[in-house]
């Protein structure tokens, strides 16, 4: 599910454990509820995994919904955190003037460190004078490795970082704490892991040149959570995450008929395209599998009905001026708002990004129609795997809003009769057009076969059918003899 957790109740109690919830999306699902309220949780990862973010938007979750938070760090400027807050729309400033926030810069003086004459005791007397001010439910201590690293003592570590946590305890705050760890130094820290009562680790992996963040809870003290490995995005307004495998199965079923937009068509499905299903269009290049789809949209779009269209492969103004030809005026429906294209590069982003981008797209946009043009070009954005993770997941999605979606697929003469999608998708699949180009006594013959349509008495027969200037005319049966190239 794509939806922000709900903190009509910031605390909530899961199997007797008290929980904050994060308020990010995706993470409360993760963790059963939110982090374990009162205690200590550690996110470790990487330069540029999400710290820092994920860290921030906890307590501006918090302080948004009247449980006040402290940041406390140590590496970035105050101005710089305020700042770079309000590209994903937070308002530390406001925040701060309603004293429902509190960023500290700890400087600390590294002599006084070498010295031995530093402790923590300093910094807990300045956090615990600014959570009496504003009654801090929430802490976020930014980049503490920094003064352990100044300690270069393993055991004046582990007695500061312990003397933090029984003030912690002694107080009852929630207190989010980040580490950077690099590859080699993975188990510098490790007592932490320990000393924690949740452990989230983020990470930051290329793969074919497209670069995913991933998070995984490695303990949750107390309560059950998700032990997978998640993909992330940012974007917007924080942190995004979409769990594969807390996804479930509760879409309606398919829905009354709505015309494809071509009478016959019609006639050859039993009715048309049934709403809230998932319908492909599958064929070689120059077979008119965009021309199929682009009448059903204008189809629909006449009536007042939405439809997003997602191009992997043409821009907006391409695809417009390309159904000129035919007869089909989408310029129109993109004026009237009922239209809306949403081109890119499917190797310009991972599949996570891509998702987060386009339930973005339909919960602002909220179509009833989706078409994904085509989904052969979706394996860019990866590999096979990727593909059939972007698409069932989009698929999913769309089932469970009620969205009828109706993809292409490029389909590779050398792969006819095997499976129909190209990514193993062929059983999650409602209806499946197939369109051929034939060559019969020196003529280019398009032939049209509905391969399968669920719950539908259609045709199982061939039928010949032409693009004309005045749309697509699906004719007779082809009874021709064949000859492939």
């Amino acid at each position: 599910m794509y939806s922000e957790s709900s903190q009509d109740e910031q605390s909530t109690e899961t199997a007797g454990i008290s929980k904050a919830v994060t308020g990010i999306k995706g993470l409360d699902e993760i963790l059963m509820g939110g982090l374990p309220a009162g205690s200590l949780t550690l996110i470790n990862g990487g330069p540029g995994t999400g710290k820092t973010i994920l860290g921030s938007e906890f307590i501006y979750r918090g302080a948004i919904e009247s449980e006040p938070g402290i940041i406390l760090s140590f590496e970035e400027k105050a101005e710089s955190l305020k700042n770079n807050a309000l590209t994903l729309g937070w308002d530390f400033r406001k925040l701060e003037k309603e004293n429902k926030l509190s960023i500290i810069q700890a400087r600390i003086d590294p002599q006084a460190v070498l010295s031995g004459k530093f402790d923590f005791s300093g910094l807990l007397a300045i956090i615990d004078s600014e959570a009496a001010r504003i009654n801090a439910k929430r802490i976020l201590i930014d980049g503490q490795d920094v003064i352990l690293r100044l300690l270069d003592d393993l055991v004046k570590e582990r007695n500061e970082l312990q003397s933090f946590k029984n003030w912690l305890d002694d107080n009852q705050i929630t207190t989010v704490i980040t580490i950077k760890k690099y590859s080699g130094d993975f188990n510098r820290y490790e007592f932490l892991d320990y000393l924690c009562d949740c452990v989230i680790q983020l990470d930051q992996r290329v793969h074919n040149q497209i670069a995913t963040r991933r998070l995984r809870v490695l303990k949750c003290r107390g309560s059950d959570f998700g032990r997978n490995e998640y993909p992330f995005a940012i974007y917007l307004n924080g942190v995004q995450i979409i769990p594969v495998t807390t996804a479930s199965l509760q879409h309606n079923g398919l829905g009354e008929s709505v015309s494809s937009g071509i009478e016959k068509l019609d006639e050859l499905l039993a009715g048309g395209y049934r709403r809230n299903s998932c319908n492909l269009i599958s064929g070689t290049s120059g077979t008119g599998k965009t021309t199929l789809v682009c009448s059903f949209v204008s189809s629909i779009c006449q009536k007042g009905e939405k439809a997003l269209y997602i191009d992997f492969e043409e821009s907006q103004k391409a695809v417009v001026m390309g159904m000129r030809s035919p007869g089909i005026n989408l310029q129109d429906h993109i004026n009237n708002g009922l239209l809306k294209f949403h081109p890119v590069m499917p190797e310009a982003l991972g599949v996570e990004e891509h998702l987060v981008r386009v339930f973005h797209l339909i919960e602002e946009f909220n179509p009833g129609f989706l078409v994904v043009d085509a989904i052969s070009a979706c394996r860019r954005m990866g590999d096979k795997h990727a593909a059939f993770d972007y698409i069932l997941r989009l698929i999913n999605y769309c089932k469970q809003r009620g969205i009828t979606t109706l993809l292409t697929n490029l389909a590779d003469n050398e792969r006819e009769g095997r499976e129909i999608t190209g990514i193993d998708l062929s059983s999650v699949i409602d209806t499946v057009i197939l369109l051929r180009n034939v060559e019969f006594q020196g003529r280019l013959n398009r032939l049209l076969l509905i391969l399968k349509s669920r719950a539908r008495a259609h045709s199982s027969q061939c039928h010949l059918f032409k693009i004309t200037d005045n749309g697509i005319k699906i004719g007779g049966v082809y009874s021709g003899a064949e000859s492939r190239g």
